[in-house]
């Protein structure tokens, strides 16, 4: 069925007649997350703690009721590799560093997840899609740059149509997308709209989160978003999400990294902690959002720790519901709010 709807004038989501949201939102993404930045096997011993991590992590969000969003990269929606290499699109990025290629990797690529768990992962998706209020979102299809040199609009766009297939198969729709690394590129927001993408995870506002190549990355917006995350530098991040324009996703921007457990620096937990409770806070008295984000495999280590201060977030979230209200919400939740009627596309590029 073909519906036929059209664009609205520009406008912004306004949830301050609601009751504050909570969103939590993670990135699955195996070995294809850090094969560029940790090549050497540094950080396999997480990922291979990452479902382990993500049984845990999907066992407290029901005994909590959270509703979250888990954005997959698309090639681990398959069986085997020759299911993945069968389905890889024909126009892939041409990185100009290709060190950030991931489809170099393929010759080493395990035939079944038996044999290869840091690169193939289908049972992490079928751990999650049976879970009641867990949105199963795109991190692209092969953990794809938007902004680093060589990449295009019609590449983005062939990953785009393959990761959308790729969740097909499992009979899953795909209505939100994580842009790895945080490259959020404007330009293509509306292809992400044809492939029927309703939400996407902005950046904080502020300059030290800004979207940028890794090559333009500086030792200082480094050094000050690590001592963000125990002092107050940059703001909490509560905000009300908005449409970037008319006929555009929804931006659902985070709030917070909840970067994992460090035993050098587990006397500072106590200030970690409290940069999350003062968030939530501020967004329970505003009547706003708090969107709160990370990997299962920064989980996939210290596991007892990391898991013992979500539990401290979650009951501080449900104190909060108690007394302002506060909702959990997925991403996917959060654009149905956001919507207006008027904003919608035929329902045949929605698939």
């Amino acid at each position: 069925m073909s519906i036929e709807r059209t664009i609205s004038a520009p406008y912004m989501c306004d949830i301050r007649h609601l009751p504050p949201i909570f969103v939590v939102s993670l990135d699955v993404e195996l070995k294809w997350g850090v094969h560029d930045s940790m090549p050497c096997g540094k950080y396999d011993g997480n990922i291979k703690g990452e479902r382990q991590a993500t049984e845990a992590i999907l066992d407290i969000f029901d005994e909590f009721g959270i509703h979250a969003t888990w954005a997959i990269v698309g090639f681990l929606f398959f069986e085997n590799k020759a299911q993945l290499i069968e389905h890889l699109p024909a126009i892939r990025p041409q990185y100009s560093n290709r060190v950030f290629c991931p489809y170099r990797l393929m010759d080493g690529v395990g035939l079944r997840e038996a044999d290869d768990p840091l690169h193939l992962g289908v049972s992490l998706v079928e751990m999650i899609e049976k879970r009641a209020h867990q949105e199963v979102a795109t991190h692209t299809f092969s953990h794809y740059y938007c902004l680093e040199d060589g990449q295009d609009a019609a590449a983005f766009d062939a990953d785009m149509a393959a990761a959308v297939a790729a969740a097909r198969r499992h009979g899953l729709a795909i209505d939100s997308i994580v842009f790895p690394r945080h490259q959020v590129n404007p330009a293509y927001l509306a292809i992400c709209r044809r492939h029927g993408i309703r939400a996407f995870r902005g950046t904080e506002r502020h300059w030290l989160y800004t979207p940028r190549k890794v090559a333009d990355e500086t030792l200082l917006r480094r050094g000050l978003r690590v001592v963000d995350i125990w002092l107050n530098i940059s703001g909490h991040h509560t905000i009300v999400p908005t449409a970037a324009a008319p006929g555009l996703p929804v931006d659902v921007a985070h709030s917070r990294f909840l970067r994992p457990y460090n035993r050098r620096m587990k006397l500072l937990e106590p200030l970690r902690l409290r940069r999350i409770i003062r968030g939530l806070d501020q967004a329970a008295r505003r009547g706003e959002m708090f969107h709160l984000w990370w990997h299962p495999h920064n989980f996939g280590v210290d596991l007892k720790e990391n898991m013992q201060m979500l539990r401290q977030i979650l009951e501080h979230v449900r104190v909060l519901q108690q007394q302002s209200g506060m909702q959990s919400l997925n991403m996917r939740e959060v654009a149905e709010l956001c919507e207006p009627v008027t904003d919608v596309v035929p329902a045949t590029l929605a698939g």
